[in-house]
């Protein structure tokens, strides 16, 4: 049997997502996504998802807070969390200063897991869902140091990098069907209580 984990960059896929209109498909059950991208004779070990808590505005917040609940319920599921900061930006015409959002450490803490898990001996193949071009540098180490572990690239809707198509040991693109079948029921219960996106 075929050991897998995956790596999912939750900014990336959410945002995949956003720019493909597919904003029914945000109820998204990340574990059940990786199940449906495993290949016979594979077996899916562990999930991991990299993302940062939002600070603005409350809606976001509240969305993401019951939509994390929800992952949480999640068996052989693991989060790991970044930093979500605003960065000021100032219009060149007018002066107006606001604050655009910015995920941080994402790339560094998918590379890190990665890496440590290749060392570890935890998988034969890494899937890794997220086209930043910024991976490239781990994804040709695991390959260089431990030539007998795969690592597949699996490009978010509307999202692609040629860099990862050239270090990775295969790749695919994420398509509808594979996310329509990895929804959520429309209520997840966590500890007595219903959550509904």
């Amino acid at each position: 049997m075929e050991r897998v984990i995956t790596y999912v960059d939750g900014f990336n896929l959410y945002f995949g997502l956003k720019s493909s209109s597919w904003q029914r498909y945000y109820w998204l059950n990340i574990q059940d996504l990786a199940y449906n991208l495993l290949k016979s004779p594979q077996r899916l070990m562990l999930t991991k998802y990299f993302t940062d808590r939002v600070s603005a505005p409350p809606d976001k917040q509240r969305r993401q807070s019951t939509y994390i609940e929800a992952l949480e319920t999640l068996h052989e599921f693991e989060i790991i969390y970044g930093k979500y900061q605003l960065n000021p930006r100032q219009c060149r015409n007018c002066g107006f200063v606001d604050r655009v959002p910015n995920e941080k450490m994402t790339d560094v803490n998918i590379a890190v897991e990665l890496m440590a898990d290749a060392f570890q001996d935890r998988f034969d193949t890494a899937i890794v869902i997220s086209a930043d071009s910024d991976l490239s540098a781990p994804l040709y180490a695991v390959k260089r140091l431990f030539p007998a572990k795969r690592v597949v690239v699996a490009f978010p809707p509307n999202r692609f990098s040629i860099e990862l198509t050239k270090v990775a040991s295969a790749y695919l693109i994420i398509g509808r069907r594979q996310i329509a079948k990895s929804l959520f029921p429309p209520e997840v219960t966590k500890s007595g209580n219903s959550l509904v996106l």
